[in-house]
């Protein structure tokens, strides 16, 4: 049986890595030369922590994939998820580390923000790789927050970290703007079998028995987190996963609609709604028209 290892203090993690604890709310330090976390072990987090990997990863494992990542590689982990710890024998730790408590930002613009940053709930493969123009810049933030805590805590030191911790993850989400347009061919992969997946569901009998469908299925289907799913067809159609999956019932809709052998409350199941009347409401809403007042436009 793997042992779970609960992490909601700073002093907890430094303790597991053999690092000095500087303040109680935070931690930036070098991995190179600190303890390997236990293995064969998982640690729930209790705190935000961000790693930016050099070399082999090896030690973390989040979600259905254990991946090993080049050099200049970052990961980003929230309060409530569970992470594997899989050492190889000859595993050293690498890279930087940076990890805060949910109430170092309590109350800041970066508290209020902090859930627009999606890639805190990405899974491993789909990590955040760095050419060395945009390591060097996480590694000069990553040195003026390390500066920062090494100064003696006064009215303005919250603020600076909080502050250098936004700009940072700012410029994570420009970095994974351009991975996603570097990936292009990827990307266009996914949003095919998305279409594929989603015509299959609508033609099979799937949704009747299951009802609408959800992002986090199709995400699912896929093998991609949620959230890296949702924002990977944003940034290449415009359009949100819910919107696409949306687009697609009116335009069924529209098409079996006229089909007067079946009633509205027949093509509404067949959908996948579980209430006529919650059918009814999308398309009005969508068209403008009642379900029965498009019919009548043949």
């Amino acid at each position: 049986m793997e042992h779970i290892i609960k992490v909601e203090k700073i002093t907890q993690y430094n303790d597991l890595k053999g690092v000095e604890t500087l303040h109680p709310l935070i931690s930036v330090f070098d991995n190179s030369g600190t303890k390997s976390l236990p293995n064969n072990s998982k640690i729930h987090f209790g705190l935000y922590a961000i790693f930016l990997k050099a070399g082999k990863c090896g030690e973390l494992k989040y979600g259905r994939n254990n991946y090993d990542y080049d050099d200049g590689t970052m990961v980003f982990f929230a309060p409530g998820q569970v992470i594997e710890i899989n050492n190889e024998e000859d595993y050293l730790p690498t890279g930087l580390a940076l990890l805060f408590h949910p109430d170092l930002i309590k109350g800041t613009s970066l508290g209020k923000q902090i859930g627009q940053y999606s890639f805190f709930s990405y899974e491993t493969h789909e990590a955040l790789h760095l050419s060395l123009k945009e390591q060097q810049i996480i590694r000069d933030l990553f040195s003026k927050l390390e500066y920062e805590l090494n100064q003696s805590i006064d009215k303005h030191s919250k603020s600076i970290i909080t502050n250098n911790i936004e700009l940072l993850l700012n410029y994570c989400v420009r970095f994974y703007d351009r991975q996603f347009i570097t990936r292009e061919n990827v990307n266009t992969d996914v949003l095919s079998k998305f279409e594929n997946v989603l015509n299959e569901y609508f033609q099979s009998e799937t949704a009747q028995e299951s009802g609408l469908p959800s992002v986090s299925y199709f995400a699912d289907l896929l093998h991609l987190s949620p959230n890296y799913f949702g924002d990977l067809i944003k940034k290449e159609t415009g359009k949100s996963a819910q919107e696409h999956i949306q687009l697609k019932l009116i335009n069924l809709a529209k098409e079996r609609i006229f089909d007067t052998n079946k009633s509205i409350s027949q093509i509404a199941s067949e959908l996948g709604f579980k209430y006529p009347q919650h059918f009814n409401r999308m398309f009005k809403k969508n068209t403008g028209y009642t379900p029965i007042e498009y019919r009548s436009l043949n």
